[in-house]
């Protein structure tokens, strides 16, 4: 078993014996969400520790955009409950990277495609460089700001 859903399970177990609703409950449903996306497919698996961390990543974009909604609705209390879900799933992720990090790792990622294309990376071949890009972050930005920076560095 992976050690990240071994260390989900046991938080779980203690969240529960403490009585902590909103932990037991946002760890239960990334507990979940791990068990679908191990039964997805033709054949049972078990996931490696980077797939259980874009589980994770997935749920917490769920409980941002879900709280985004619930506030624009007017249900406030809501929206608390799913900020506070997404702040407990996001311990379990890596540090996220800073604007300037992120900059320095597509520049990086642009200037190694310019060397072997022989000319700068153009707008059409943002995938390649998403693709480099999503590489070397690996979890430690959000795909929408990743397209974001990559977007304005090849414009």
């Amino acid at each position: 078993m992976a050690e990240l859903k071994a260390r989900l399970q046991a938080d779980l177990t203690t969240a529960i014996k403490a009585r902590e609703t909103v932990r037991a409950g946002a760890l239960r449903m990334t507990l979940a969400a791990i068990t679908t996306e191990q039964v997805a497919g033709k054949t049972a698996r078990e996931l490696s520790d980077d797939e259980v961390l874009k589980v994770i990543a997935r749920e917490v974009k769920k409980r941002r955009e879900a709280a985004e909604a619930f506030g624009g609705a007017g249900r406030t209390e809501q929206a608390e409950l799913e900020r506070a879900e997404s702040a407990i799933l996001e311990d379990y992720l890596p540090a996220q990277l800073t604007a300037a990090e992120l900059e320095a790792i597509v520049d990086e990622v642009v200037a190694e495609l310019t060397a072997q294309l022989g000319e700068k990376p153009a707008q059409r071949q943002m995938g390649q460089v998403m693709k480099g890009v999503n590489a070397k972050v690996a979890g430690r930005a959000e795909g929408g700001a990743v397209a974001a920076v990559v977007k304005a560095k090849l414009a």
